[in-house]
């Protein structure tokens, strides 16, 4: 009776369901995205230093002969698309899922220290000898998993469950305490961490073959559990005892919503380092497309995240040419505003 009673008065109960025509609208503005990533991609390829034509993209990708222009395309332009393409999903799903597991509009692995924790564990398996991102990893995923962990248990104390105002205060708060500590190390040991100084801003510079191969299966395994989280995490949104009376496992959703964001976050860091607000912007942008389903919203994230950070990616090539600006120096830029955006609203999304 009461788990009739609460799928009959709930709001979201029609996007259990959603009409026909609504499900043909979302699945054509999916297809819609994914040919947009195919042209930022584009993008990313042919932009740089030496701008390509596209002529001289298709014939490196197609009919490689060992030009210079070929070996940029194949050596370093492709690997680098790859790697933000890779670390985009990463970033969007965590932040999707941040978002829908702590009811907080304003999630993201960067907002709520996630980056910061893995950065900081990075920085110690360098004192410690780690000279690669994939010896980044382990650690990377230590420090991801401490941190989600502590702010959960931060803002979730008290009655209630999770508080968005509480995660959101202990993360930044807690964020900013692990930046300082890894900034202090890096100052004390500056021939250390030469090598981390792009790393810590955000980049996709000198990211080969060998810094994405190891860490697709991990992505990969992330996006697996977060999209086998999405029907569980829209019981979740409607609160905890909604939830249960829906038969939702919450330890379950939300254990699985823990690995999912400790692997996804800590592999973007290890690729990339800590970057910004994509996974606030990302899941946002795909919630006004189609609403509150996080079925939905998840497959549109791990799309226009990526986009969003190929256009990033560009940009800082451009802006400042023949130099380049940090890509997590460029999602700063956009981010703050959209961020600044989402506090003065009353309601940022539904969530």
């Amino acid at each position: 009776m009461i788990s009739s009673l609460a799928v009959a008065s709930r709001p979201g109960a029609r996007r259990d369901r959603p009409s026909t025509p609504a499900r043909r609208r979302r699945a054509v503005g999916l297809v819609g995205a994914v040919v947009a990533l195919a042209v930022a991609a584009t993008l990313s390829v042919a932009v740089g230093s030496n701008a390509l034509s596209p002529a001289e993209v298709w014939h490196a990708l197609t009919a490689p002969s060992g030009t210079l222009t070929d070996q940029v395309v194949l050596d370093l332009r492709v690997p680098r698309t790859v790697a933000a393409v890779v670390v985009g999903v990463a970033l969007g799903l965590a932040g999707a899922l941040i978002q829908a597991f702590t009811r907080n509009p304003l999630g993201d692995p960067g907002i709520l220290g996630v980056d910061a924790g893995a950065a900081l564990f990075v920085a110690i398996g360098v004192v410690l000898g780690a000279v690669s991102a994939v010896q980044f990893l382990p650690w990377a995923f230590g420090g991801a998993l401490l941190v989600t962990v502590m702010v959960t248990a931060i803002g979730g104390s008290g009655r209630g469950g999770p508080d968005p105002a509480r995660l959101t205060l202990a993360g930044v708060a807690l964020g900013a305490v692990l930046l300082g500590v890894t900034n202090a190390m890096m100052l004390l040991n500056p021939v250390t961490f030469a090598r981390l100084r792009g790393w810590t801003a955000g980049s996709f510079v000198e990211r080969g073959w060998d810094v994405i191969l190891p860490v697709l299966p991990f992505v990969g395994a992330g996006v697996v559990v977060a999209l086998a989280c999405a029907r569980s995490l829209n019981a979740l949104g409607l609160g905890d005892e909604l939830a249960i009376a829906l038969g939702s496992r919450l330890v379950r959703t939300r254990v699985l919503s823990i690995v999912a964001i400790t692997v996804l976050a800590g592999s973007a860091t290890a690729i990339a380092g800590p970057v910004a607000f994509v996974g606030l912007m990302a899941p946002h942008i795909a919630r006004w497309i189609v609403g509150p389903d996080q079925r939905w919203i998840l497959p549109y994230t791990m799309v226009i995240a990526p986009i969003v950070l190929l256009l990033s990616d560009v940009i800082g090539r451009v802006v400042l040419w023949p130099s380049e600006v940090p890509v997590g120096i460029v999602t700063a830029f956009v981010g703050a505003p959209v961020l600044i955006a989402l506090v003065r609203r009353t309601r940022a999304s539904s969530l």
